[in-house]
This record gives C-alpha cells, structure tokens and sequence, in this order.
C-alpha cells in the first residue's frame, strides 16, 4: 500500500482510539503493528519486526535508570525525608513573606533532584505543604498553585525521566541532557520562588505572617534527614557529572544511599516492600510504553514515513519561527491530554530533524521541548499534574478551577525561560561544553 496513505490509515486510528481512551502504549503497539502489516503485506516480517524493537528495547541498560531513580524517590518518600526537607527549606526561609509557599518550590526542587519524576512530587508536596499552608491562613489558589506549578521541575531539574527518555530516543548523551537542564531547571526554580514572595508580600491576605512560636527549629534528626537528600543530590549529580558514574550508575548509587538513609529513619520492612510494589506500579507503564514507542519508530523508518510526516510540514512554508511555533502548539495541545512521556515518544523522532533543520542545538531544543510539555500539563482542561494534585491533596472541597487559577503564573514564568533559551541557546548548552 502506498505510504500515505498508510500514513492517513494510522494516524486516524491512533487519534480515534486515544480520544476513546485507550491506553497509548497499546494504541501505538496496535498502530505499528497494523502500518508494518500495510506497509510490508506480511504478518509474519511485521511481527518480526515488533519484536526485534521490543527486545533491543528491554535489554537496554540505559534503562535501569528509570526504575531506580524511581525507587530512589519511592524509598525516600516513604521514610518521611521529603517531608523534612520540606520543614529545613521551610526554617531557613522564614523571613521571607509566603516563606511556606517559597520553601515548597524550592523543597520540590531539591527533591526533583532526586526522584526525576515531577507527579511523585506533586503526590508528595500535596500531602506535605498543603495542610500546613491551609493551618496558617494561605488562600488556597496559591498554596495549591505553588505545589502544581514548582512540581513541573521534576522533569527538568536532573536526574529527569524525561531526560532518559528523550536522549533515548534521539541517541543523545544523557549525561550531558542533564548538563544541560541544570541552569534552566535553577532559573524556572528561582523566578518561580522570587513569584511566591512578591507576590505574598504585596497581597498579604494570600500568606498570613506566622506568630513567633510557629517558627519552630527542625529537630536534629529531621536535619540530619533533610541534610541527607542534599547529600544524595551531590552524590548522585557530582558523580555523573564529574564523570565518575553513567546514568545507571549514578541512578544505582542513589537509590542505595537512598536505602541507608530511609533504614536509619526508621522505615520498616513492610514499607520498604509497599515502596518497591508502588515503584514497580509506575515503572511497568513506562517501560511497557518505551516498548511500544521502538516498534512506532521502526514503523516510521519503514517505508520513509517520517520524512513524509517532515515533508508535509516543510512544505508548508513556515521557516524556523513558524515551524517552532506549530511545535509548541502540537506540545501544548497533546499535553491536555496523555503523559509527558508518550507525547516525547510520538513527536520527537519527527519533530528533532526540523528542529535541527531550523538551527536548534541539541540539547537548547530538548529542554525547551521538556518545558513545553511541562507547560502542557499545566494547560485546562486536563493537565495532568493539576489532576494529580487534585487527587492527593487531603482536602475534598478543592476544584480544578482553584488549581488552574493559582497554576497560571507558573505556567507563564515556564513560558519565560523557553523563550529565554529560544533566545540564548547558551543557556542550556554551556555546561555541555
């Protein structure tokens, strides 16, 4: 069959059948399939084919990164160290006015640092901060606001899961993605902490000041907790930097101090079997979806699909400017609608090519690509991390609507350093140097 028109034939199917929805793994298993089968007219070569993705796929060491650096953040949830970093960040940021809301943003950066996966951090700090926000009077758009909007830092703070995923997918060094999302991920962590303190010390209704004795010290075993995430950072991220361990090394290293740690505060052996029950729930999704995502690819190599799908977009004469915006719009859009990841595994082996035609950098155009589809799970109607927090927070009474409102300054500032680093590729490219 003619690739077009195979072309047309799967992208009608994958768009009917997510919009009904079915899962995407699935979708895109089924549609590569189904396009190899039209392409090739042989169940047998297309199953081949199938398979021989699935197994390069799953017998890839890269990806051990992923379910350790989720592990990781599983055990140090469960033992309660994100917890106290939250109260250090919260005591050495007590002058600050909406100090709570500030020590959220930066908690959730640090712990992004570790675990890589911004829902763990909106589950986390929707549990963490949002109570004690709520017990000392912040109006509840932007306590709520300032847990969605700071957990978009998971994915671009390293060690990020989208990171993996995208150097995977591009055959891109991973080391140096995270190189390359350090400063960016610093500059969105810093704007959106300088937000929540202006913007709590001009309307003070939004973050009463606290009375005296609610400024309360961390205890020493609290600091020695919080202290150990931050030693785990520079465990973990000197180590690869410097060079000293690969990602899955580095992810390895981490979840074992992770371990120490989470034992000496106390975590039962029963928690530490819940933790890697919940990590193996998170983990086998985006495992099966990487699966599924190296038969799509090897789907569009078969007969010159994707560069039908490039040429199409070419043609359209939009230049650099123009075919960056239709991106952007493409990210913001899917985002509504599925996971962070599945939206990488669909468009970035289309979207890096015109990208690079255009005169991206490397790896300027994946952070500003992860910040686009941050940005789009913070977009109405269904962003994902907004529903996330909606369901892990400990209050029935919170709407979506509160969630979105007190989420847009967020959503602006993740749209400042996109076009920061569409400006001065630098930004994220000088420490790749």
């Amino acid at each position: 069959m003619d690739p077009s028109v195979v072309l047309i034939v799967v992208v009608i199917f994958m768009i009917t059948f997510v919009i009904l929805g079915l899962h995407i793994g699935i979708v895109l298993g089924i549609a590569s399939l189904l396009g190899a089968y039209l392409l090739l007219e042989d169940v047998g070569i297309a199953l081949e084919l199938a398979n021989q993705a699935a197994y390069g796929v799953l017998r890839n060491s890269v990806f051990a990164a992923i379910p350790l650096f989720v592990l990781m953040g599983e055990f140090m949830s469960k033992s309660g160290m994100a917890g106290d970093l939250y109260k250090l960040s919260n005591y050495f940021l007590r002058k600050l006015p909406g100090r709570l809301a500030v020590a959220t943003v930066f908690g959730n950066a640090i712990f992004a640092a570790v675990t890589g996966v911004s829902i763990a951090s909106a589950m986390t700090f929707s549990r963490i901060a949002y109570p004690e926000m709520r017990s000392l009077g912040y109006k509840r758009s932007f306590a709520l606001g300032s847990i969605a909007g700071s957990a978009s830092l998971g994915m671009l703070i390293p060690p990020s899961v989208l990171l993996i995923v995208w150097g995977i997918v591009i055959e891109e060094s991973i080391g140096k993605l995270f190189l390359a999302g350090f400063i960016p991920g610093i500059i969105l962590a810093v704007l959106m902490g300088a937000y929540c303190s202006l913007h709590a010390g001009l309307r003070k209704e939004l973050a009463p000041l606290p009375a005296k004795d609610e400024d309360l010290k961390p205890t020493g075993k609290e600091m020695f907790s919080g202290l150990g995430v931050i030693a785990l950072i520079l465990l973990v991220l000197g180590g690869l930097f410097m060079g000293f361990f690969t990602p899955s090394e580095s992810a390895a290293v981490g979840c074992a101090g992770a371990i120490v740690f989470s034992f000496v505060k106390g975590l039962s052996i029963s928690d530490y079997r819940v933790a890697i029950i919940q990590s193996g729930k998170t983990i086998a999704p985006i495992l099966f979806l990487l699966m599924t995502a190296a038969m799509y690819a090897k789907f569009l190599a078969l007969g010159g699909i994707a560069d039908i799908i490039q040429g199409y977009i070419t043609d359209l004469g939009l230049g650099a400017f123009g075919t960056t915006m239709l991106m952007i719009a493409i990210w913001l859009a899917m985002g509504t609608l599925i996971d962070s990841i599945s939206i990488i595994l669909l468009t970035v082996p289309i979207f890096w090519p015109l990208a690079e035609a255009a005169g991206w950098n490397v790896y300027a155009f994946a952070i500003f690509g992860i910040l686009a589809i941050e940005a789009g799970l913070l977009t109405p109607p269904f962003g994902l991390l907004v529903y996330t927090v909606k369901g892990a927070v400990p209050d029935s009474s919170v709407t979506l609507g509160e969630i979105f409102k007190g989420s847009i300054p967020y959503w602006i500032l993740m749209l400042i350093v996109m076009i920061i680093i569409w400006i001065w590729p630098a930004t994220a490219v000088y420490l790749t140097r």
